[in-house]
């Protein structure tokens, strides 16, 4: 049969002694049998791990593998084989122990518009095989193709249906770069709006139509993404944490499924994340998640506050900064441009640091960003070229590296860091590079 790897292989959600291995077979109607294998070399010399795994037609001939047993803070390499064809190899690497004092290397990207540009910037981010990629979300775009863009995508019309969501993500993932950065490194994705629907919140409107194209969205990430959790019910468990050594415990949030009116984060996931933020004895409490989270005051007309981020919540906001006194740090995503600042709490205390990825190609907004930084002190940086942060978290400090392209609208750009900065636990400094 045809080579049914077209889009790739992933590996995710790294533990100490495990990972989830991910591919999709493309091309076939029937359910099919995935043999798969781990070794600890590139040439697979010495397979430790394998096994066969079903790809059924319900789930996209997804399939998922569940590796244990395996030794903390290692580079694994694994593979796929059906129907007489092989897989691309990818790379994957174990979380460190719980006593692990040892440096965690990460990378972050977010909103990958397919229309808007090619993923080199993803190229760049494979070549440098950090330890464990965060996605923060705008994975896909849910929009109908516009009328000019850098390259086409598929389906023409915008996403609604499970079959509109799968062609979606099977357009975005023909991308070879795309393809290259999920094989390099073990990722742990969250998502944001537009895997959905522009700007919903929750249970959008309530109606049955907009709760079945939410469960066919969820379910077409899924099938995408190497998750350990299915989605059940018309919904998906995405709030986690993944914990390196006593480093830092990165706390993957969901601002999305159970926002409402005075929430973001919903009851229950609020209530984890606070004794998660109280208990744990981790170096650093690092958040996960889409949406801007530091106040963020935009000069002009009104409102200046811009409600769709954590400025629409500050109330919230403000528990969970009184929970953690120091060495908080946010990644964030979503508004297309790179920003840098101190977080704040309301009495004036700097609490932590907060790092926004700009976009792997999204265009950017037309922003004033001198006149953002004037007009709130606790913003250090603003940069509007696309790219990706690239970051160390150690026992001394944590350090983020904003990393750009100077342009998306052909292939080859070169890669070269716009500014670093490091925190020792509360606000950033720059460093010289």
């Amino acid at each position: 049969m045809p080579n049914p790897f077209t889009l790739g292989v992933a590996s995710g959600e790294p533990l100490p002694d495990g990972v989830i291995l991910w591919t999709r077979l493309t091309g076939l109607s029937r359910a099919a049998d995935v043999q798969w294998q781990v070794a600890e070399d590139d040439r697979f010399a010495k397979v430790i791990r394998q096994g066969v795994a079903r790809a059924q037609p319900a789930w996209a001939h997804s399939v998922h593998v569940k590796v244990e047993g395996l030794r903390a803070a290692t580079d694994y390499f694994y593979r796929f084989r059906s129907g007489g064809e092989l897989s691309p190899a990818g790379r994957t690497r174990t979380a460190p122990g719980p006593t692990s004092t040892q440096p965690v290397r990460f990378a972050a990207a977010n909103c990958q518009r397919f229309e808007h540009g090619w993923y080199t910037a993803y190229r760049h981010l494979a070549d440098e095989r950090p330890d464990v990629v965060f996605h923060l979300g705008d994975y896909i775009y849910e929009y109908a193709r516009p009328a000019h863009g850098v390259r086409r995508v598929d389906p023409a019309d915008e996403t609604t249906t499970l079959a509109g969501y799968r062609a979606r993500y099977a357009s975005y993932r023909s991308d070879p770069d795309l393809r290259a950065a999920h094989a390099a490194a073990p990722w742990v994705p969250v998502w944001d709006d537009h895997e959905v629907m522009d700007n919903y919140h929750g249970r959008g409107d309530g109606s049955d139509r907009f709760l079945r194209r939410r469960a066919a969205a969820y379910q077409a990430y899924y099938e995408h993404m190497p998750l350990r959790v299915r989605p059940r019910d018309g919904g998906l468990q995405m709030y986690r944490r993944r914990t390196y050594g006593v480093i830092a415990d990165f706390m993957a949030l969901d601002v999305r499924q159970f926002r409402g009116p005075a929430t973001m984060l919903g009851a229950e996931q609020e209530a984890w994340l606070l004794a998660r933020l109280a208990a744990t004895p981790v170096r650093w409490r690092v958040l996960v998640q889409s949406l801007f989270f530091t106040r963020r005051f935009v000069p002009g007309p009104a409102p200046n506050l811009r409600k769709e981020s954590w400025d629409g919540q500050p109330e919230q906001r403000a528990r969970l900064l009184a929970a953690v006194p120091q060495n908080l740090v946010v990644l964030s995503g979503d508004v297309h441009n790179a920003w840098a600042g101190d977080i704040v709490t309301g009495a004036g205390v700097t609490v932590g640091a907060e790092f926004v990825g700009s976009a792997i190609t999204s265009n950017p907004p037309v922003t004033d960003g001198p006149g953002v930084l004037a007009a709130n002190p606790h913003l250090r940086y603003f940069d509007a070229h696309r790219g990706y942060l690239s970051g160390t978290a150690s026992a001394t400090d944590f350090r983020v590296a904003f990393r750009g392209v100077d342009h998306v609208d052909r292939k080859g750009a070169p890669v070269r860091t716009l500014a670093e900065f490091v925190t020792e636990g509360r606000g950033i400094r720059r460093v010289d590079v």
